[in-house]
């Protein structure tokens, strides 16, 4: 059987050095990271992908070992693997760059869960990371990337320095890219339990998966929080080995969190242009992309977010969406969510309890509005 490496696991990063912080970066010292990744799809070897693509300095990385998960950050020890960089244990990644391990001889399935133990022997500065990943790490002091539990470790609602997991799997595999905000990362959802709108649409595909490139607060038009779609659209899904379809979740961000700034929201015409281009790009790659309408914030209770002029361009980008033509098909996450009395507020049973995000009964609603024939794995 012919395999091709394609992506098992993706987490968007951001930089520690932005203004407005959802979750406040760190940095270590002669310490180990232990972290969970939830893998979207399996194969039996894995490349491991990390990055220092915000650092100041070269991030040195000593020890990393890969394990299934037993439960909290306590790993299955038969399991613990060594993960090597040319030959090495020990790898520098420079100030701005990413490196891909050598492949590791540990089978993965999907759906299970992977442990990355990462030791960090000096001072490595403010670290690149998933802010809002709704998953725990665990960290503690010195090398202990192949314990079998982490008694005492500080726990952080964080990820660091890891981007991704490939896995060796069949050839014609396809994956698809979840590219968008909150509401893939999976802000409301509760954590650690993987029910983010991504994690409901794997369980309801039979063949090939989704990985998630989900930043909570990211926005189309406007770097912080993350590079803005257009600008990490490169990164974040054409390189993206296997990709073959992007779904986007973009605009409430641009809506809103300007807002809290004392800013104007973004026009519709500009939202429209942005999408436009998205489609643009992505055909023009080859990939399908499947856009959702914007969901509703009238409830929001963020400071700035809940304005007459943003509520008014979301219905109006919501119409360019379902009738402009520029997407493969449209998942109508809007309709699917809102409240049929006050269709500018999420349903109560939908609502996370900060009427701007989801929470397990709603991202089961976003997942299901996916048409699975137009995704066509």
């Amino acid at each position: 059987m012919t395999q091709q490496w394609v992506a098992g696991f993706r987490s968007a990063v951001i930089s520690p050095y932005e203004t407005i912080r959802l979750t406040e970066p760190r940095g270590f010292n002669d310490q180990t990271v232990r972290q969970v990744l939830h893998m979207a799809g399996g194969g039996e070897r894995l490349r491991v992908r990390l990055s220092n693509r915000y650092g100041r300095s070269p991030l040195t990385v000593a020890d990393a070992r890969v394990a299934e998960r037993k439960t909290a950050g306590e790993i299955v020890a038969e399991t613990d693997t060594g993960v090597r960089f040319g030959g090495l244990a020990q790898v520098t990644v420079p100030a701005g760059g990413e490196v891909v391990s050598d492949p590791v001889g540990l089978p993965v399935r999907a759906g299970a869960d992977l442990v990355l133990s990462l030791h960090l022997p000096a001072e490595t500065g403010p670290a690149t990371f998933s802010h809002m990943p709704g998953e725990t790490s665990y960290v503690t002091a010195g090398n202990r990337t192949g314990a079998a539990s982490l008694p005492g470790a500080e726990e952080v609602p964080c990820r660091f320095y890891v981007t991704g997991i490939d896995v060796l799997a069949e050839e014609g595999t396809a994956v698809a890219v979840a590219f968008g905000d909150s509401w893939f990362e999976g802000v409301g959802t509760t954590p650690g339990t993987n029910r983010r709108s991504v994690d409901a649409l794997n369980r309801r595909l039979e063949r090939g998966w989704t990985v998630n490139q989900g930043i909570a607060g990211n926005r189309l038009l406007t770097d912080e929080i993350g590079e803005h779609a257009l600008a990490r659209f490169e990164q974040d899904v054409l390189s993206v080995p296997g990709a073959a379809h992007v779904l986007v979740n973009f605009g409430i961000n641009d809506l809103g969190l300007p807002g809290m700034v004392g800013l104007p929201p973004a026009t519709a015409g500009e939202l429209i242009a942005g999408f436009a281009e998205l489609a643009r790009r992505a055909h023009e790659a080859g990939l399908t992309i499947h856009a959702a309408t914007v969901g509703p914030f009238a409830g929001a209770v963020y400071p700035g977010h809940n304005t007459p002029e943003g509520l008014a361009a979301r219905r109006e980008v919501n119409e360019w969406i379902r009738t402009g033509g520029a997407f493969d098909s449209v998942f109508d996450v809007a309709r699917a969510v809102e409240d049929p009395e006050r269709p500018d507020h999420i349903r109560p049973e939908f609502d996370s309890g900060d009427g701007m995000h989801l929470n397990d009964a709603g991202a089961e609603a976003m997942a299901a509005a996916v048409d699975l024939g137009a995704l066509a794995f």
